[in-house]
């Protein structure tokens, strides 16, 4: 048995059984694919493919077992490529790291600055995207990082760890009647034309959740990804916005009236996203490091190998 013959079976478990896109995908052809893959089921003396003729039909139980095997072997292949590449150069590099906008926007940026200023033969790479998707990216090792407040600890193919904690806050003119109150609650917003964000984004289901508990319906009359834009509605007089806090700790007009909303949505968690058992260069636990002062190298290369929980911290 051999690299090539796993390669050919987990892209065809990959590829949904189609041994065509299989092929393509490993630029070779479609008979060697799957001679391939029956020269290992004729060595292991199992099948991992069940057949209709010579169509692959499903992935047998103990087709399954295997796959798993040789998803660990294929793994540490390319652990054992990155510790030769980390090795033959210690301070370069290229940090790919899959975010949200509100963490590119408001939290990345000191601690990028700073990982360029300890390594600055090392670039970065910035994937902005849907919390789903970074998830996908750091399982598909497209990034090696993720941080995200959404989805991340719903795969059971990554180490999740919280970074931080933050909360909702309501943003408006200084002219509108609520700009009077010092503390508002669901009744005082649900009313008003709202504009926040996507369901998909920046803890939207708290919003959501929060107002089903007291069955309201609120008024959200625009939705947007990017605080900046809820932001410039509310100034051109669209409504009131629900943001999260770190987009408005430097806010450059000043010109809005904010008001904490921790006691109606409770605090959300932002977290840090890496795949289970991939090699962490040294530049990557220094990123971690530099995101929170709850993440340190100890803990997160504990937690990568099974011996710390995030429900421990």
């Amino acid at each position: 048995m051999n690299l090539h013959q796993f390669r050919f079976v987990q892209e065809a478990a990959r590829r949904n059984l189609n041994l065509t896109e299989a092929a393509k995908a490993l630029h070779t052809s479609q008979p060697g694919v799957s001679k391939a893959i029956i020269e290992l089921e004729g060595e292991l003396g199992v099948e991992i493919f069940a057949r209709h003729g010579k169509r692959l039909k499903r992935i047998t139980e103990p087709g399954q077992h295997v796959l798993k095997s040789i998803e660990l072997i294929m793994r540490e292949v390319g652990n054992l490529k990155r510790i030769g590449e980390q090795y033959s150069a210690q301070d370069t590099g290229t940090l790919s790291i899959a975010t949200t906008h509100t963490q590119a926007r408001y939290v990345l940026p000191l601690p990028v600055a700073r990982l360029r200023e300890a390594y600055p033969k090392v670039n970065i790479s910035l994937h902005q995207a849907t919390p789903h998707e970074v998830a996908r990216m750091v399982i598909d090792e497209v990034a090696e990082i993720g941080v995200a407040t959404e989805s991340l600890a719903d795969y059971p193919e990554l180490v999740t760890l919280p970074c931080y904690e933050w909360q909702h806050v309501l943003v408006l003119p200084h002219s509108h009647p609520l700009a009077q109150k010092e503390r508002v609650n669901l009744d005082d917003i649900a009313h008003e034309p709202l504009i926040t964000y996507h369901p998909s984004f920046t803890g939207r289901g708290k919003i959501d959740a929060a107002f089903a508990a007291r069955r309201l319906q609120p008024r959200i009359v625009l939705e947007a990804i990017d605080s900046d834009v809820i932001k410039t509605y509310v100034r051109l007089g669209l409504g009131i916005g629900i943001v999260a806090e770190m987009a408005m700790r430097e806010d450059p007009i000043g010109d809005l009236q904010v008001r904490p909303l921790g006691h109606l949505f409770g605090q959300s968690v932002a977290r840090v996203a890496l795949k289970r058992g991939a090699y962490l260069r040294h530049f990557v636990f220094r990123f971690a490091e530099l995101l929170s002062d709850r993440l340190s190298r100890d803990l997160v290369a504990r937690a990568m190998s099974g011996h710390v929980h995030d429900y421990e911290l």
